[in-house]
C-alpha cells in the first residue's frame, strides 16, 4: 500500500464533538467518519485493525472448540415473543414491518436464533456445542456518545454454549473466561473481570470484562487487597453496625415546612442523614411502588430491576406522586402511605434499613415528617433487597479493605443463561437414559469496534495513537524523504517490497515533518526513514513508535531487523 493512494484523511485539529481520546484520535487519524449519531463509517485503516481484532478473537474461540456461524440480522417477532423479550427490550430494539405485514426486528443479540437452531441437536451425543459469529448488531441507543464506545450499529462477536447440565455450563463459562483474558491480553486491552448484573439477558451469573479509562461510562468497584471486583450495579460492601435507641412507642409527627430534602432536614431539624428513610416512588410494570433507602444512600436502579424482575422501570412523575399519595416528593413516607383505592402500595426496602429503629421519614403531608419510626413495627415491607449503590471507601465485603471506584469501558460480557431460551423454544434432546432433557445455555459477547476504541484509550500519547503491533493497520511505515531522488526511491521501494503487505510506503510529495507527524498520529509501530544522506551512507533509520527509540542500521539488514520485531 502507498500512502498516496490510501484513503485516510488526517486532520490537524481535534473534532469539536469528541469527548474521549479514542473518538478524537480515530477521527483525526482518518480511521472513522460519523454518518449520523451512533453510526460510523470505518475507513480503510480501521477496517484493517478490525480484521486483526477479529482474527485474534477467532483464533481463541476456535482454540476452545468454537464453530463459526453467520446468522441473519433480521429476526421474526415470533421468536422474541416466545421468550418474552419482544416487549422487554422496549425502545432499544429496531422494529419494522415487511411488505407482507410481518413484524420483524434488527437483531440486538442472537439467543433466540441459536435456541431455534438447537432444536435440531436431537441427542446428548451432540453436546456440548460452542457456536460463535461476527455479526452486525443494532440497538437504538438513546444517547450515542464517545465515538465507537456507545453506538447504534456495531460488530459483535457473540458466542453461545449448549450443554446437557449445569456442570457442562460451568465448564463452558470457565473456558470463555480464560479465552477472554487471552484475547484482551493479545489485543493490548487491560481488563478487570467483575461480577455483573445479567439484566434483560437473564441467568444466574455473569462477568463483565472492564477496561479502566477516564472515558468509561461504567463504574467498577474494586478491592485493592483481594480479588473482589464488581460493576456498581452489582457491588456490595460491609456497612458499619448501627446502634439505635429504642425510640418512642409510637411515631410522632412534627412540622417541617421548609425541609424537602435530606440535607434540609439535617440542617434545619438536626436529623442525621443515616437516621432518615428516603422514600422514592417508582413505576414497576405500570404499578406504583415505594422504594425505601437510608437517607445517605443512593439507589442502584439495576439492582431494583434485578430484585423485582420488572420489565419496565421508571421514576414516577411528580403529578403521579401527588395524585397517588397526596403529597409531593420530599414529604413522602411508607408509614401512612395509602393509594386512592385505600390499599397500601407495595414497599421495597434496602437491607440497610432492616432492624432500624427511631428513624425519621415523610408523613405524606407536605411540610410534615414522622420521627421515632421502627421499620419492622411501623412499615409493612413487601420485599427486602440489596438496592444500595456502593461508594468509594466503604469496606470490602470479603476482606474489609477500603474499596475504590473506577470508571471503565465494558469490552466483554459472559452470561450463564440457564434454560430460559431453550425452554421457551421447546428445545429437547434425548439424554443418556432415553429421557428428554432441556439443554442449558451460555452467552458470550465482545464488541469489536468498542475493543478498537478501548485499545486506543489504553495506547495513545500527545502525538497520536500507539497501536500494539498485533492490531496495527500497518506494522511498518517506510517514509520516503526524497521522492524525486531515483536512488532513494529504489531503496524505499525495495524495503517496502521486502516488508510485504504489512508495510505502507509514504511516497507523498510532502514535507518530512508532515510525514513523520502522520506516521505518529496513525500509530504505525515501526517507522523506517529513507533519505538521501542515509542512502549515501548505506543506512536507514528505524524508530519504535511506543518508545521513541531510534536506530541506524545498514540498508541490507533493515528488513531482517524489522522482521525480528514482529509479535
Amino acid at each position: 500500500m502507498r500512502w498516496s493512494q490510501l484513503f485516510a484523511p488526517t486532520l490537524r485539529q481535534d473534532p469539536a464533538d469528541a469527548d474521549a481520546a479514542s473518538h478524537r484520535l480515530l477521527v483525526r487519524a482518518g480511521f472513522v467518519r460519523r454518518l449520523m449519531a451512533g453510526h460510523y463509517a470505518l475507513l480503510p485503516p480501521a477496517v484493517r485493525v478490525r480484521a486483526r481484532i477479529i482474527e485474534v478473537i477467532r483464533e481463541e474461540m476456535t482454540r476452545i472448540g468454537g464453530q463459526e456461524f453467520v446468522l441473519p440480522a433480521l429476526h421474526p417477532a415470533d421468536l422474541w415473543r416466545r421468550t418474552g423479550r419482544w416487549d422487554a427490550m422496549g425502545e432499544e430494539m429496531f422494529r419494522l414491518t415487511d411488505r407482507r405485514g410481518a413484524e420483524v426486528a434488527l437483531g440486538m443479540t442472537h439467543e433466540e436464533v441459536v435456541a431455534w437452531l438447537a432444536g435440531e441437536l436431537g441427542s446428548y451425543r451432540r453436546l456440548p456445542q460452542i457456536w460463535f459469529q461476527f455479526q452486525t448488531k443494532f440497538r437504538d441507543e438513546p444517547r450515542p456518545r464517545s465515538g465507537l464506545i456507545r453506538v447504534r450499529e456495531f460488530t459483535m462477536k457473540d458466542a453461545y454454549s449448549l450443554d446437557l447440565d449445569e456442570e457442562g455450563l460451568d465448564r463452558a463459562f470457565a473456558l470463555h473466561h480464560e479465552a477472554y483474558l487471552r484475547i484482551f491480553e493479545r489485543l493490548g486491552v487491560p481488563v478487570v473481570p467483575v461480577e455483573a448484573s445479567s439484566g434483560a439477558m437473564g441467568g444466574n451469573e455473569s462477568v463483565e470484562f472492564m477496561c479502566p479509562t477516564p472515558a468509561g461510562e461504567d463504574r467498577v468497584v474494586r478491592c485493592p487487597s483481594c480479588a473482589y471486583a464488581a460493576n456498581v450495579e452489582k457491588a456490595t460492601s460491609r456497612l458499619a453496625p448501627v446502634a439505635d435507641g429504642p425510640g418512642p412507642d409510637v411515631p410522632e409527627r412534627f412540622d417541617t415546612p421548609h425541609a424537602r430534602t435530606i440535607e434540609e432536614l439535617t440542617v434545619q431539624h438536626g436529623v442525621p442523614a443515616d437516621r432518615q428513610i428516603k422514600t422514592l416512588v417508582y413505576v414497576l410494570d405500570d404499578r406504583l411502588t415505594l422504594v425505601l433507602m437510608r437517607g445517605d444512600h443512593a439507589l442502584a436502579e439495576q439492582k431494583l430491576a434485578d430484585a423485582t424482575g420488572a420489565v419496565t422501570i421508571r421514576p414516577a412523575q411528580p403529578d403521579e406522586i401527588v395524585k397517588a399519595l397526596g403529597a409531593s416528593p420530599g414529604s413522602l413516607g411508607a408509614v401512612t402511605a395509602t393509594l386512592p383505592s385505600g390499599e397500601p402500595p407495595p414497599v421495597l426496602a434496602d437491607e440497610a434499613l432492616r432492624g432500624r429503629r427511631d428513624m425519621t421519614t415523610g408523613a405524606n403531608v407536605d411540610g410534615v415528617h414522622v420521627r421515632g419510626v421502627d421499620v419492622e413495627r411501623d412499615i409493612a415491607v413487601t420485599r427486602w433487597a440489596d438496592l444500595r449503590e456502593v461508594t468509594a471507601g466503604e469496606p470490602c465485603p470479603r476482606c474489609g479493605t477500603a474499596l475504590e471506584v473506577l470508571t471503565a469501558i465494558e469490552v466483554g460480557h459472559i452470561f450463564k443463561l440457564g434454560r430460559r431460551f431453550t425452554e421457551a423454544l421447546d428445545v429437547r434432546v434425548l439424554g443418556p437414559d432415553g429421557r428428554q432433557v432441556v439443554p442449558i445455555m451460555g452467552s458470550y459477547g465482545i464488541g469489536v469496534e468498542r475493543a478498537m476504541a478501548a485499545i486506543v484509550e489504553a495506547h495513545h500519547d500527545d502525538a497520536g495513537i500507539v497501536w500494539p503491533a498485533a492490531v496495527a493497520p500497518f506494522r511498518f511505515a517506510v517514509v520516503l524523504l526524497d521522492p524525486r531522488d531515483e536512488q532513494v526511491r529504489r531503496v524505499a521501494e525495495r524495503l517496502h517490497g521486502e516488508l510485504g503487505p504489512e508495510s505502507i510506503l509514504d511516497d507523498r510529495d510532502e514535507r518530512p515533518g508532515a510525514k513523520f507527524a502522520d506516521a505518529e498520529l496513525v500509530g504505525v509501530p515501526y517507522r523506517v526513514t529513507v533519505g538521501r544522506r542515509g542512502v549515501a551512507a548505506g543506512t536507514v533509520e528505524i524508530k519504535v513508535r511506543a518508545t521513541g527509540e531510534t536506530t541506524t542500521v545498514p540498508i541490507d539488514e533493515a528488513a531482517g531487523r524489522l522482521a525480528a520485531l514482529r509479535p
